[in-house]
């Protein structure tokens, strides 16, 4: 009830307030000619007639094309008005508006809730959107004061709607979970960790709105800004190392950034626009959602936007392909690389207006000659601050004098630089759009970045080149130091001392076993030169195969396993494969011969670094890679390489990148951050490095790994105050759990709550600082928390606890090892009910009343877990079991029994269920006949059992049939209603009553069933 109350209520209330017509749960139905059906039709069909004045026979057939739809990207292409039909009367197709955009009044916005959907498994969303009868939005809601994880729970419930109810999402946009005060929104089939807030309400304040709820609604789902959002803001990116089509919703920052800019260019106002959103943010794809609005405009008319040329300059080429391949794979209309101006000059003269163009800045070297009409282009300059050097800018302008130029930068532009300001920027405006650092990193659209120096006596002062050199260096012969002083001292001979490389290898080893390793993220190394990046990867490699020797793998499988774990990335010289006389020189140049990686091979390679599990693990680069280069399993950046300003923020942030492993029980792993590692001196000299940029923008671009030592006192204080506060302070961890259960069943949740949620920060804390020698002081507490949070997480829930398995795998195997020394493996390890071993808890004779409880709430955990996934299944057959297993649990926490009686009553319990599961084989039916038989027994309980059972085998056959002829059955309407013919003939011939409820139940189960065996 409170999850009404406190969420869904206060949803529909807003969403009313905002515009949308309430529609209760009977209205609805009404509309939907049958539960099983998700479009209301009549709405439909009078939006249809109304919006393209057709009669009433064309808009039925309109609704049955749609009714049938059951493609995402094909909706989404309809709904934006790429659809045709051939009308009564007419010899061609003519255009259908399933919505009008530009005017919202003409268009019908329905809200309802609890929405049912027919289905094999039946289920009932919570809010429905509906604009023009077409269901658009789910939202989830769930009370705040409910469960431990309702987040995990929400975003567990949307995957088992579009599971189970997939044809409620064939039209979807985007859905959203909420709890009355937080809101998160994401796309059709988008996992969880890429659901994300709405925080800024542009144009309007979060103090216009009532509360977050309100606010978030309106920014989401406010009818024009839901259109807006529909017809803009959402793409289909094809992979392309995968091929696989992921849909995209924007963020908050690429819909004002555009708006912002659109807004402009149709007002005619200024021609320009300096936009700034940080590395990682998504900077590629708010050009692309720009330059979709500025193509499509479907929701506003303004002269300037009538059929724009759209430009898009980088400045290189791999960036030009990068963005290149964003556009095409986002299915932007008609991008075509251009690779002149001359090539430029031809494609205005041949195509006229409404192109879009991608080139390089460099192509404009030289140009002076205005394109005709420039005013009715729109250039957008990607990484804006490096075009303007060595005059490019200046031919730039020249070449389209009067054109809009909209700047995008993912570093923030330097205060001195005052070419880029007047470019691009409004005066006194800076930026048209900023989304900097710390919103990113707030939003968790990136990652915060950390550093640390090591070594600090192989760090290198430039200005000491010769002192250090003289100290370094003193062990070489005469002739060779002189040799070396006639060739000029640099930062990289000092760099590449071998018995620095090799030091700084060890390090690198040893920490990235630390910190990368356990949870299978991996790292960059930046070298100074070439000859580095060889040196390195010797080191390295020498390093890792003596290791794994040493655990006992043969020489020759130790170096090879090392080899395979580093790549190294660089580009080809005109003398590497020239003779030299000096047998260093020589051997280094066959090295880097050796290990070039030519296009293919290295596209390879990045693909395989990206991927988890699979080597290399190290990518080791000096200058290639370090822009431009995602790949957000990047943990850590080894830096042994000056880098400054612009290059040292692109550079640090390959690591900002969000990345989720998932592991083999089911679990996550999130990164908790980037990680800069500093073997040169840069980041001691990082505010020097910064100065000239303003300090607002780079205040946070990296924080010392000293700021979370802080934090981690600062968490372990708060846990420690909370733990003691509720009376925990000197139990073990198994005492600590129980009276934490009665705590919350006593009414004070809040409590549990608040010392659940310090206690995972402080685990989070002290894995993120992790391997630093300042989280010794803290590691028994930490094994304390972490066993104690998983007990009590499984004696308050009844259920398996997940918390562990979003653990890093440092504290992860720390927690193993605990949990083994404690003899509490037992208790947490849950087993299947066809574990030999599952029997063993029901032993209850000798065991003292602890030993009881914690098996009865193993056994509760084991049971609910067994049969939600044989409900899931069928749940006619196997639905009594899991209301049993509910029931047991309800009387032993009311004290109607105690922990043996309940155990008893589970001993009964899973001997029933092993029996049902069996029951198949002794009538000699094949499990998926039996499911049906029991779906048949339900709706007709006194007919004669062979009559049902003959039926049940005859009805499994069509489906089976079916399955191994049509595999895609479950898709094709057609086939299905010809499926339903032969099962009512079943039915019939048996003289079997009910046969519509019959063939409905029977055909929900049977699509997933058969499908999924076929």
């Amino acid at each position: 009830m409170s999850e009404y109350r406190l969420a869904e209520k206060p949803a529909l209330d807003a969403l009313e307030t905002m515009g949308w017509q309430m529609l209760s749960p009977v209205q609805a139905l009404a509309m939907r000619e049958e539960e099983n059906r998700v479009i209301l039709k009549p709405v439909l069909i009078d939006a249809l007639r109304g919006l393209n004045g057709i009669g009433a026979e064309d808009a039925e057939a309109i609704y049955n094309d749609l009714a049938t739809l059951s493609d995402n990207e094909d909706w989404q292409r309809k709904l934006r008005g790429s659809y045709s039909r051939r009308l009564s009367g007419e010899n061609r197709d003519s255009p259908i508006t399933l919505i009008d955009f530009k005017n919202p009044a003409r268009n019908s916005f329905h809200v309802t809730h609890q929405f049912r959907v027919a289905a094999q498994r039946p289920r009932i969303p919570d809010i429905v959107l509906f604009v023009n009868g077409i269901p658009l939005v789910v939202i989830e809601a769930k009370s705040p004061l409910k469960a431990t994880a309702r987040a995990e729970e929400a975003f567990e419930q949307i995957k088992q709607y579009e599971r189970d109810v997939p044809r409620l999402f064939y039209p979807n946009a985007f859905n959203l979970v909420t709890d009355g005060m937080a809101t998160l929104y994401g796309a059709t089939g988008a996992p969880s960790q890429f659901y994300a807030p709405w925080p800024d309400a542009w144009p309007r304040s979060r103090d216009e709105f009532a509360d977050d709820l309100a606010k978030d609604l309106w920014c989401l789902c406010e009818p024009s800004r839901l259109l807006d959002l529909l017809a803009h803001f959402i793409v289909f990116e094809t992979d392309p190392e995968t091929g696989r089509k992921i849909k995209k919703v924007c963020r908050y920052q690429q819909f004002r950034a555009v708006n912002k800019a659109v807004e402009r260019v149709a007002a005619g106002e200024h021609r320009k626009g300096l936009i700034w959103h940080t590395q990682g943010s998504g900077k590629s794809l708010t050009m692309v959602f720009l330059a979709l609005k500025l193509k499509t405009h479907l929701t506003l008319d303004a002269p300037s936007l009538a059929n724009p040329n759209i430009l898009v300059l980088t400045d290189r080429i791999d960036l030009d392909d990068q963005i290149s391949k964003t556009f095409v794979a986002c299915g932007l209309p008609n991008p075509a690389q251009c690779g002149s101006v001359t090539a430029l000059r031809e494609a205005v003269n041949r195509g006229g207006n409404g192109q879009i163009l991608l080139s390089t800045i460099f192509k404009f070297a030289g140009s002076k000659e205005p394109i005709p009409n420039s005013a009715n282009w729109i250039v957008l300059v990607d990484e804006c601050h490096r075009t303007q050097e060595k005059d490019l800018g200046a031919f730039l302008q020249a070449t389209l004098p009067d054109a809009h130029f909209y700047g995008f930068t993912g570093t923030p532009i330097k205060s001195t630089d005052k070419d880029t300001y007047a470019r691009f920027s409004v005066a006194g405006e800076g930026y048209l759009d900023k989304y900097g650092i710390d919103d990113a990193v707030r939003d968790g659209a990136t990652v915060p970045i950390l550093y640390e120096g090591r070594k600090a006596d192989w760090a290198i002062n430039e200005a000491e080149i010769d002192i250090l050199f003289d100290r370094w260096f003193v062990d070489l012969p005469d002739d060779k130091r002189e040799e070396l002083k006639r060739k000029g001292l640099t930062l990289a001979t000092i760099a590449k001392h071998p018995q620095r490389i090799r030091l700084i290898a060890l390090d690198i080893w040893e920490h990235f076993k630390a910190v990368c390793q356990p949870d299978g993220f991996k790292a960059q190394i930046v070298a100074v030169d070439r000859e580095a990046v060889i040196l390195y990867r010797a080191a390295l490699s020498s390093v890792i195969a003596a290791e794994l020797e040493r655990g006992g793998m043969e020489a020759g499988d130790a170096q090879a396993k090392a080899d395979a774990m580093i790549a190294c990335v660089y580009s080809k010289s005109q003398e590497d494969n020239k003779p030299s006389e000096n047998p260093e020189v020589a051997a280094l140049r066959g090295h880097l011969e050796a290990h070039y990686l030519d296009d293919a091979a290295e596209k390879d390679v990045k693909k395989r670094f990206k991927a988890i599990g699979q080597d290399p693990q190290f990518l080791i680069v000096c200058d290639k890679l370090l822009t431009g280069f995602d790949a957000p399993i990047e943990h850590v950046m080894y830096l042994d390489k000056p880098l400054k300003e612009h290059n040292l923020l692109q550079a640090i942030a390959r690591t900002n990148r969000t990345c989720t492993i998932r592991l083999p029980d089911g679990g996550e792993i999130a990164k908790p951050n980037g990680r800069i590692v500093d073997y040169i001196g840069v980041t001691s000299h990082l505010d020097e490095a910064l100065q000239s940029y303003r300090s607002e923008d780079v205040e946070n671009a990296m924080r010392d790994v000293a700021i979370l030592r802080n934090d981690l006192k600062e968490a372990h204080a708060r846990y420690r105050a909370q733990k003691r506060a509720i009376g925990l302070e000197g139990m073990d961890e198994k005492a600590a759990a129980y009276a934490a259960a009665k705590l919350a069943a006593g009414g004070q949740e809040d409590d549990w709550f608040d010392l659940q949620r310090l206690t995972r920060i402080f685990i989070k804390v002290y894995a993120d600082l992790s391997p630093d020698p300042a989280i010794l002081d803290f590691t028994a507490e930490v094994k304390w928390a972490s066993a104690f949070l998983r007990l009590a997480t499984q004696a308050i829930a009844k259920d398996e606890s997940l918390d562990h398995r979003s653990y890093s795998g440092k504290i992860r195997e720390m927690l193993e090892t605990h949990v083994h020394v404690t003899g509490l493996s037992t208790t947490i390890r849950l087993r299947n009910i066809t574990d030999p071993n599952f029997a063993d808890d029901f032993a209850t004779e000798g065991k003292a009343e602890p030993e009881l409880q914690e098996a009865f709430v193993r056994k509760s955990a084991e049971l609910r877990r067994t049969t939600r996934e044989l409900v899931d299944k069928n749940p006619a057959q196997y639905g009594r079991f899991s209301e049993r297993v509910l029931e047991i649990i309800r009387r032993f926490e009311e004290g109607q029994i105690a922990a043996a009686d309940g155990l008893r009553e589970f001993e009964g319990l899973t001997d029933d269920i092993e029996t049902e599961q069996g029951a198949h084989a002794d009538l000699g039916m094949d499990e998926n006949a039996f499911s049906i038989l029991r779906i048949i027994e339900a709706i007709v309980p006194d007919a004669d059992q062979a009559t049902l059972r003959d039926a049940a085998i005859a009805i499994g056959a069509v489906y089976a049939d079916a399955a191994a002829t049509q595999p895609a059955f479950a898709h094709m309407e057609a086939y299905l209603r010809s499926l339903r013919q032969q099962v009512r003939r079943v039915l019939t011939d048996q003289s079997i009553g009910e046969t519509k409820t019959i063939r409905e139940k029977v055909e929900e189960f049977a699509v997933h069933a058969y499908r999924a065996g076929a």
